[in-house]
């Protein structure tokens, strides 16, 4: 077997932190983990994603959404529903006046 040797720069504390977690999870080394997910990303048996992490809402937040559902729960608020799309952008725009149809004769 043909071998070649990966070289990632990286900073020294984020390697002691990996190679930690990589002993911790039962691996004999960082380079064995690095070595076991690169054999498996290449039989494409894992997927890697990248995601934001989900906002955490502070207290006042909360209760300020919480009493908005409760509004719109008891009837206090009124909500929109927009028949077509022209309704919707007319309603966001802030526009009462309704689309005419372009098509329509203005005779």
């Amino acid at each position: 077997m043909n071998k070649s040797v990966l070289q990632v720069p990286l900073d020294l504390s984020l390697r002691q932190t990996a190679e930690t977690a990589a002993l911790a999870q039962g691996f004999s080394s960082l380079q064995e983990a690095v070595r076991i997910f690169l054999h498996q990303m290449a039989r494409k048996e894992i997927l890697l994603s990248f995601q934001k992490p989900e906002a955490k809402l502070s207290q006042n937040a909360i209760k300020r959404y919480d009493a908005m559902i409760d509004d719109i729960d008891s009837g206090r608020t009124k909500l929109f529903k927009a028949s077509t799309v022209d309704d919707l952008m007319g309603h966001l725009k802030g526009s009462k006046k309704r689309h005419e149809d372009p098509h329509a004769s203005n005779v």
